[in-house]
């Protein structure tokens, strides 16, 4: 028997909340997760904690392209994240997790990976 699980989705704020090209954070069952809107219509969401400091920083970093690749930059050690797979780009053992975004309405929602 094969058993499929369907994601939990979770309404995390408007789509206004977001400025194009920055990031929130919000708490989805204890988990902080970074919310970024790239553009008008691209939504991404990853860990918000820094794997080196332990701070809950990414979704105040800097969005920008890097290699081809949408990315967020820490705000303290400036290690890059790409936002739609969470690898750690200049050290990959600090990679973060990457959740599932739609947007449905004016409503952004994140399912945790």
């Amino acid at each position: 028997m094969t058993t499929t699980l369907t994601p939990t989705w979770t309404a995390v704020c408007a789509v206004s909340d977001i400025l194009p090209d920055t990031g929130v954070c919000a708490r989805i069952d204890g988990r902080h997760v970074a919310i970024f809107r790239i553009g008008d219509d691209r939504f991404y969401a990853i860990d918000n904690v820094d794997p080196q400091s332990g701070a809950s920083v990414l979704s105040r970093g800097l969005t920008g392209s890097l290699g081809g690749r949408t990315v967020v930059a820490s705000p303290l050690y400036k290690n890059h994240f790409d936002l739609a797979t969470g690898e750690c780009l200049e050290a990959p053992q600090h990679s973060v997790r990457a959740h599932a975004v739609r947007v449905e309405g004016d409503r952004v929602l994140v399912a945790l990976a």
